[in-house]
C-alpha cells in the first residue's frame, strides 16, 4: 500500500460494504473519514485495499456475491407484509422453493412474476428468480429450501413480530429502581452484593413501594483467574454469567453437603463480610477467590441423582456454547487469561488439541458448567421473586455492548467476529476525546453465514429468566464505530449492520420470552433510527441531563418521548447529588478528559443547573428557601428533579438506587480504566457512610420521598 488517498475506488468499496466515508460530528459539522482507517476497516472485513487493482478485484467481489450463490445466507421476514425470495440458478433453468417450519411443517413457496436482468457469472449467465414469502407464517425460524435439476441449497429464515407486545406496560406506567447489584451489598453478602441481594431489593421496593421492575447491571463473565475485570460492560462472555454474584448458601448442593464443609464455607464468608460495612473499594478479587474454594468444596462432595439429572438436562440444552466456556475458563485455570500466551495449539476452540486438553481435563471442565447451572437457577429464582412480590416486569437485565478482545465469546466465536478493531464512539460533549471499548464487533457478512445463530443464542440466553432487557447502545443493532488497532478512538469509523435482522431476531426473541425490551439510544442518533425502534416495539431511553431541544435549551419534561425509561441520571455520571455538585467536572479535569477550559465546563454546568431550577420553580416543584444552605437546596432540588421525571410522558421511570441515600461518587467514568476506580465504589448515604440494603429497609420512609415525587 503506497498511496493513503481517498480514491474513488476506495469509496465505492467503503459505501459498497457499509462503511461511512464521512459522519456527522456533535456540533453538525461534517468529518471526512481518513483513508488509512478506510483502508483499516476494510481489511477487517477481508477485502484487499492494497493496490488499485487489488481495490477493483474487491469490489467486483462485494459487486457480485449474492450473484455466486443460489439463496441469500438468510432471510427475515416480518409478520403482516409479504416479502420477495431471490433464487439464483443458471438463467432459464426451472428452480422449487420451499420452506420448513421448526416443527418439520412444510410450506411451498409461490414464484412471483418479477423480472430482473439476467448476469454473467464467470462465463455463466445467472438469472434471478423471486418467490413469495407470506406474512401470515407463524413467527419462529425456518429452513428455505431450493432445487434447481443437481443443484440444492438450503439458507436460514425468520419471521418476526412486527411489533414487540408486553402485557407488562400495557396497564398502569411502571417504576423502579436502578443499581449496580455489587455496591448493594446486605450483612451477609460476601463482601459484594448477590443474586439474592437482588432478590431482596426486588422484593422490598415491590411490597413496601410498589416498584414495577428493578433495572441492574450486566451480569455476563468475567475470566475466572486474578485480577477480575472490574468493568461489568467488558465481558469475556455475553451469553454466560458470572459466578462471583451466587449466593453460596442458597445453592442446593450447599444443604446436601456435609457438616464440616457448610462450617468450611461460613469460615470463607465471615472475613468477607467484614467488609460490608467498610468504605473501602470493593475487592472483587478476594470475593471471587474465596468464593471459588467454596464453590469447588461443594461440587467435589458430588450431586444427587436428581440434581445430576438436571444438570445434565441444562448442559444439552445449552450445547457446545457451554463447552466452549467451559474449556476456555479452564484453559485460564492452566494458562492464565491472557490468551496471547497460550501454546499456539490452543489459540483455536476448534483444534484437536483443544478437544485432547478438554478430555483430560473434564472434572474441571464440568465444574465450569455447573456454576453455570447453578447460576442460571439461581436467577429463574430471582425473576420468580420479583414476580411474586408484584413486579410487573421484574429484574431488567442489561446488555453489554460487546466481549473482551481476549475473552470466551473471543475465542470460540473468532469466526464470526472482525479481527483487529475495537468498538466505541466517536467524540461527544461528555467524552470528547472518543472511546475505544477494545471490544470486536460481530462481523455483519460471517454472522449472517452463520445464520445469525450465535446471536440468537445470546439473546435467548439473556432473556430466559429476565423481565427486561436493557440493550447498552443500541445503535449498535444498526451501525458502530470502528476503530482499528493501534489508532485513537477518534479515528474510527462506522460500519453499518443488517438492522431489519438484528432488530427482528430481538423483537422475535424477546416475544417468546416475554420480555420488555429497551434501548440505549443516547448520542447522536438520526430521527429514523428511533422511529424504527418504536415501530417494532423497543422503548428508547431519555435521561434528564440530556433531554435539549434543536437548539440546546433544556427540553421541560412535557416535551419528551413516551416509549421510554426516563430516569435523571445513568451510571456513566456521577449520581444526582454529585452532578447537581460538578463532580462530573471535577472528575474529568483532574484526570486530563477536557478537551476545553475547565472554567467554560463549569460555566455550562451552572447554566445547566440554573435552567432547570428555574423551570422546576415556574411549575412549584421546587419551594424557594431564602434561609437553606446550599447543600438543603441542591438535596431539594434532587427531589425536584424526580418530580420533573415524573410529570414526563415516558412509559417508564427509572430511580437510581444511589440517589435516594445522597450518594456522590461515580460509579464509572468514560473513557479511563485505571484512572479512576470504575464500578468499584459501594454505595453509600450523603455522609459517605456505606448503605446496605437493610438501611434501605429501615429508611423507607426518606426513599419514598422520591417515589412520591414520581406520582
Amino acid at each position: 500500500m503506497t498511496d493513503l488517498l481517498v480514491t474513488p475506488q476506495l469509496v465505492q468499496l467503503a459505501q459498497a460494504c457499509g462503511v461511512a466515508t464521512h459522519y456527522w460530528g456533535q456540533s453538525g459539522e461534517q468529518i471526512e473519514i481518513a483513508a488509512e482507517t478506510l483502508h483499516a476497516v476494510l481489511g477487517s472485513l477481508g477485502h484487499d485495499t492494497s493496490s488499485p487493482a487489488a481495490l477493483s478485484a474487491s469490489l467486483e467481489h462485494v459487486r457480485t456475491c449474492d450473484w455466486r450463490r443460489m439463496l441469500p445466507a438468510f432471510t427475515v421476514g416480518v409478520q403482516g407484509q409479504d416479502r420477495r425470495l431471490w433464487v439464483h440458478v443458471t438463467h432459464g433453468d426451472p428452480v422449487n422453493v420451499w420452506i420448513e417450519a421448526e416443527d418439520g411443517f412444510r410450506t411451498d413457496l409461490a414464484q412471483m412474476a418479477y423480472w430482473v436482468e439476467p448476469v454473467e457469472i464467470d462465463g455463466v449467465l445467472i438469472g434471478e428468480a423471486s418467490f413469495t414469502i407470506s406474512g401470515d407464517l407463524p413467527i419462529g425460524y425456518y429452513t428455505v429450501h431450493a432445487i434447481s435439476g443437481a443443484r440444492t441449497s438450503t439458507a436460514a429464515m425468520a419471521m418476526t413480530p412486527a411489533r414487540l407486545h408486553s402485557e407488562a406496560i400495557t396497564g398502569n406506567r411502571q417504576w423502579g429502581f436502578m443499581e449496580q447489584l455489587y455496591a448493594t451489598r446486605s450483612r451477609d453478602s460476601w463482601g459484594l452484593g448477590d443474586l439474592h441481594d437482588c432478590a431482596s431489593v426486588a422484593t422490598w421496593s415491590a411490597k413496601e413501594l410498589g416498584a414495577g421492575f428493578l433495572l441492574i447491571n450486566p451480569l455476563h463473565a468475567a475470566a475466572p483467574t486474578k485480577p477480575m475485570a472490574p468493568s461489568p460492560y467488558l465481558p469475556v462472555s455475553r451469553r454466560f454469567s458470572n459466578p462471583m454474584y451466587l449466593r453460596i448458601e442458597d445453592i442446593p448442593e450447599f444443604t446436601e453437603a456435609k457438616n464440616k464443609t457448610r462450617k468450611r464455607i461460613e469460615k470463607l464468608a465471615k472475613p468477607l463480610r467484614e467488609m460490608n460495612t467498610s468504605t473501602d473499594l470493593l475487592d472483587r478479587d478476594a470475593v471471587w477467590a474465596s468464593k471459588r474454594v467454596a464453590l469447588e468444596m461443594l461440587f467435589s462432595e458430588g450431586l444427587t441423582k436428581k440434581r445430576a439429572h438436571l444438570f445434565a438436562q441444562y448442559c444439552q440444552g445449552e450445547g457446545q456454547g457451554l463447552v466452549n466456556f467451559a474449556v476456555w475458563s479452564t484453559l485460564c485455570d492452566v494458562y492464565g487469561s491472557n490468551g496471547d500466551t497460550w501454546p499456539s495449539m490452543y489459540q483455536s476452540s476448534s483444534s484437536s488439541a483443544v478437544q485432547q486438553f478438554a478430555g483430560e481435563h473434564q472434572m474441571q471442565v464440568q465444574f465450569h458448567m455447573w456454576m453455570q447451572f447453578v447460576f442460571d437457577e439461581q436467577l429463574a429464582t430471582t425473576q420468580s421473586s420479583a414476580k411474586v412480590a408484584g413486579m410487573a416486569i421484574g429484574i431488567m437485565h442489561d446488555l453489554a455492548v460487546g466481549v473482551h478482545p481476549q475473552g470466551s465469546d473471543a475465542w470460540s466465536l473468532r469466526t464470526v467476529l472482525a479481527q483487529n478493531i475495537g468498538v466505541g464512539a466517536p467524540p461527544d460533549m461528555y467524552n470528547q476525546l472518543g472511546q475505544n471499548w477494545h471490544q470486536p464487533p460481530w462481523h455483519p457478512v460471517a454472522l449472517a453465514e452463520a445464520g445469525y445463530l450465535p446471536y440468537r443464542d445470546l439473546l435467548r440466553t439473556v432473556m430466559r429468566h429476565a423481565g427486561g432487557l436493557r440493550i447498552d447502545h443500541v445503535l449498535g443493532l444498526f451501525r458502530m464505530w470502528w476503530v482499528p488497532s493501534g489508532m485513537q478512538a477518534n479515528m474510527g469509523t462506522f460500519v453499518r449492520f443488517d438492522f431489519e435482522a438484528m432488530i427482528g431476531l430481538l423483537v422475535l426473541e424477546a416475544q417468546r420470552a416475554g420480555v420488555v425490551v429497551i434501548g440505549e439510544d443516547l448520542g447522536t442518533v438520526e430521527p429514523w433510527v428511533q422511529e424504527v425502534l418504536r415501530d417494532r416495539g423497543i422503548l428508547g431511553t431519555s435521561v434528564l441531563w440530556f433531554e435539549n431541544g434543536d437548539g440546546g435549551e433544556v427540553l421541560a419534561p412535557e416535551h419528551w418521548r413516551h416509549e421510554v425509561l426516563a430516569s435523571v441520571t445513568v451510571h456513566d455520571l456521577p449520581p444526582t447529588a454529585g452532578f447537581l455538585r460538578d463532580e462530573h467536572v471535577r472528575i474529568r479535569h483532574e484526570l486530563g478528559l477536557l478537551a476545553r477550559p475547565v472554567e467554560d465546563e463549569r460555566a455550562d454546568a451552572q447554566a445547566q443547573r440554573e435552567a432547570w431550577a428555574c423551570i422546576l420553580r415556574e411549575r412549584g416543584w421546587l419551594a424557594i428557601d431564602g434561609e437553606a444552605t446550599i447543600d438543603a437546596e441542591l438535596d431539594a432540588m434532587a427531589v425536584a428533579l424526580h418530580r420533573a421525571l415524573g410529570s414526563s410522558p415516558a412509559r417508564l421511570l427509572g430511580i437510581s438506587l444511589p440517589d435516594v441515600m445522597g450518594d456522590r461518587r461515580a460509579q464509572n467514568q468514560p473513557g479511563t480504566d485505571q484512572e479512576y476506580p470504575n464500578w468499584r465504589v459501594p454505595m453509600t448515604d450523603a455522609t459517605g457512610q456505606v448503605t446496605l440494603i437493610e438501611d434501605l429497609q429501615a429508611r423507607t420512609a426518606e426513599v419514598r420521598v422520591f417515589v412520591d415525587a414520581l406520582k
